[in-house]
C-alpha cells in the first residue's frame, strides 16, 4: 500500500504581492466572481459616465487567440479595450500593464490582478522575458491579449512610434493583430489628472491582419510595426 504523502499548493508561503506579481496565476472561483462583477460595472460606467460606443464588434474573431493593439492615451484605454470583449471571454483577456507601474504596491496589484487581469509587462530589465510571456499565452487557444506597442500614454494627443516588441511577437506567426483606435481618451484622463471627466470616448477596432507570410527578421519586425501603426492611425483619422 502505498504511504499518502501531502504536497502543498506551490503558491502557499508566497508573499501576497509576489503571488499577484507572478504570472500564470493560479485560478480562483473567488477571483472570477469579482472580476465579473467588475467587468459588469466598468461597461455600467463606461457606456453612462463617457458614453462610450464602440465600432467593430463584428471584426472581433468568434475563437482563437488574438491580439488587440491600441493609441496609447489614458488609463481609461485599457478599460474600453475590456469592454469590447464579450463577457464569457473577459477571464481569458489579458491586458499587458507596466510592472514598474500597476504592480508598484500592494493595492495596484491585487487590482491589476484581481480586476483587470493584467500581465506585467517589464519595460526595461525583462523584455524579453515578457513578450515570451505573451507568446505563450498567445499560444493557448481563446486568450486574447491586449498591448499598447507606444510603450507609454502620449501627453500631446500625438501617437508615438510603435516600438518593436509586437512586430517581434507578430511577425512569421499566423495570430490575428486587430489594430484599435481610442478617441477622446487623452481629453478623459490625461497624463497627471487624479479623476477622469465624463467625456465622450470612442474606440473603433479594425479588421485582423495577420503575419505568418513574413519571416522572423529586423526588416519583417519593422515592416509589422509600421503596418499596425499606420493601421491604427487610419482608424483615427488623424484624432486623439
Amino acid at each position: 500500500m502505498d504511504t499518502w504523502k501531502y504536497h502543498p499548493s506551490p503558491g502557499i508561503g508566497t508573499p501576497v504581492s509576489e503571488s499577484l506579481r507572478s504570472f500564470p496565476r493560479e485560478p480562483g472561483m473567488l477571483a472570477y466572481a469579482i472580476r465579473s462583477i467588475a467587468a459588469l460595472v466598468l461597461r455600467l460606467w463606461m457606456r453612462t459616465y463617457h458614453r462610450l460606443r464602440i465600432e467593430g464588434h463584428e471584426n472581433l474573431p468568434a475563437r482563437g487567440s488574438f491580439v488587440l493593439v491600441c493609441n496609447h492615451t489614458s488609463h481609461l484605454d485599457t478599460l474600453c479595450l475590456l469592454s469590447s470583449v464579450p463577457l464569457r471571454r473577459i477571464h481569458h483577456c489579458f491586458p499587458a500593464a507596466a510592472a514598474d507601474y500597476f504592480f508598484s504596491s500592494l493595492p495596484r496589484s491585487a487590482v491589476s490582478a484581481i480586476l483587470i487581469n493584467a500581465l506585467p509587462f517589464d519595460r526595461k530589465a525583462r523584455g524579453a522575458r515578457s513578450l515570451a510571456l505573451c507568446s505563450a499565452l498567445l499560444q493557448k487557444d481563446g486568450n486574447i491579449l491586449i498591448l499598447f506597442p507606444e510603450g507609454t500614454r502620449t501627453t500631446t494627443g500625438k501617437m508615438g512610434r510603435f516600438r518593436s516588441g509586437i512586430g517581434r511577437l507578430a511577425a512569421g506567426k499566423d495570430l490575428d493583430i486587430l489594430p484599435c483606435h481610442l478617441e477622446g481618451g487623452i481629453r478623459a484622463w490625461p497624463k497627471g489628472k487624479l479623476f477622469p471627466s465624463p467625456r465622450r470616448l470612442h474606440l473603433r477596432i479594425g479588421r485582423a491582419r495577420n503575419y505568418r507570410h513574413l519571416d522572423q527578421g529586423p526588416a519583417s519586425v519593422r515592416a509589422v510595426c509600421a503596418d499596425l501603426e499606420e493601421g491604427v492611425a487610419e482608424l483615427g483619422g488623424g484624432s486623439s
